[in-house]
């Protein structure tokens, strides 16, 4: 089989887009506050299976992507966007180690951080929209206040 097509190449390390699309899932599944367990249980696996997936250790097949994207509630898409130009192949060929460099750079992204999951259900819990704009707004003007 091609190297291209495994979904760990012969050095035992997950391929990169392998790596995002798991990332991908998992930010969707916490941000809708669903446990693996959970998520397995919607799509019929385990959440060992589950675990792998997010991880890049196991690929995830079409079928299996579209029951994904049902459960999560986002279009498959969702799942390569953001995809870095190393990794999509627009900037060239993926360079050795690369997957060990996005994992690294994925742990510090504020989006994958408890904190940024928790304000964001905290902000959709607030019934009034007005009330939920002007917070928005506030945070907005808060943070170009602090960029200045």
């Amino acid at each position: 089989m091609p190297a291209s097509r495994e979904p760990v190449s012969r050095t035992g390390k997950p391929n990169p887009v392998d790596i995002h699309v798991g990332s991908r899932v998992r930010l969707r599944r916490t941000l809708l506050g669903l446990s693996q367990e959970k998520l397995g249980e919607a799509v019929g696996l385990t959440f060992q299976q589950i675990q792998k997936y997010e991880r890049g250790a196991n690929r995830i097949g079409a079928s299996r992507m579209y029951a994904l994207s049902r459960v999560l509630d986002v279009p498959v898409a969702f799942f390569f966007e953001e995809m870095p130009a190393e990794i999509s192949g627009k900037g060239g060929k993926p360079v050795p180690g690369l997957a060990e460099k996005y994992q690294a750079e994925f742990s510090h992204d504020p989006l994958a951080k408890r904190e940024t999951l928790e304000l964001v259900r905290a902000y959709y819990r607030i019934k009034e929209p007005t009330v939920r704009k002007r917070l928005f707004d506030l945070a907005k003007s808060l943070a170009s206040a602090s960029s200045s």
